[in-house]
């Protein structure tokens, strides 16, 4: 794959269909393990059940909305859907049973409750994956701004003066699209336009630039379950200031 972050490439792809078809190959082992996931054993090229996966990552890609989440959560809720909706009307089985028969000894609940209904875009079972793949996401994109996971941590501001300086920075840029896109362009943290536009000293934003780029990644790119651990972490900092 290449260094193009895959939200980018969504979005070509959206547009070019050619864009389409090389990302899906591209990301066609990660189509694999969510299908196996679903079906229960190892799905090959001859499936209809990969046929219906690939089909469901394509339309996560013409429907999908970066505010909504990051992308791969995304797609793997559509496979499961799709896979699910392909058992039900098929009337085929999963491994030993059917979709509608009792599961856990229990006659009122069936293979089928446990996987529809979700409440959100990453349902509580699987939160703790839909949170490993936005991470490892990441830290791909973070890799390609030569940054990493722990910048975030190691360059984030200290005292509470600076934090709020540099939260000021960030919603300016967010503010701003076009400086978000020269951001993207030249992998490169537009210190004098954020300055200028937020008032904060240059210096604060030098000293804390990786943390700055990291935040202004996580923030533009649909990542939902970080985006929300941050505005906790905010919240819980905040009420321990009031106390």
């Amino acid at each position: 794959m290449d260094s193009i972050s895959i939200v980018d490439r969504v979005a070509a792809a959206k547009e070019d269909p050619s864009a389409a078809d090389c990302l899906i190959k591209d990301y066609l082992p990660f189509i694999k393990a969510e299908s196996y996931k679903v079906v229960g054993r190892i799905v090959t090229d001859e499936d209809d059940e990969l046929s219906i996966a690939m089909i469901a990552f394509n339309e996560a890609i013409e429907t999908y909305l970066p505010l909504k989440g990051a992308f791969l959560p995304y797609a793997s809720l559509l496979i499961e859907r799709r896979l699910i909706d392909f058992y039900r009307k098929e009337k085929r089985h999963l491994g030993q049973y059917s979709i509608d028969a009792p599961v856990f000894g229990d006659d009122d609940i069936t293979f089928a409750d446990t996987l529809e209904d979700k409440t959100d875009a990453f349902g509580e079972l699987d939160e703790r994956n839909a949170t490993q793949m936005e991470i490892f996401e990441l830290n791909s994109q973070l890799n390609d701004y030569g940054l990493t996971l722990n910048d975030i941590a190691d360059n984030s501001p200290k005292q509470e003066r600076t934090l709020e300086s540099c939260q000021r920075a960030l919603a300016y840029a967010r503010s701003f699209p076009a400086l978000i896109e020269a951001f993207k362009r030249t992998r490169k943290l537009p210190l004098k336009e954020l300055s200028e536009g937020s008032g904060v000293h240059r210096k604060t934003l030098e000293r804390h630039r990786k943390y700055l780029m990291a935040l202004l990644l996580i923030y533009s790119n649909g990542y939902e379950i970080i985006r929300g651990h941050l505005r906790q972490i905010a919240f819980q900092t905040e009420g321990g200031r009031g106390a």
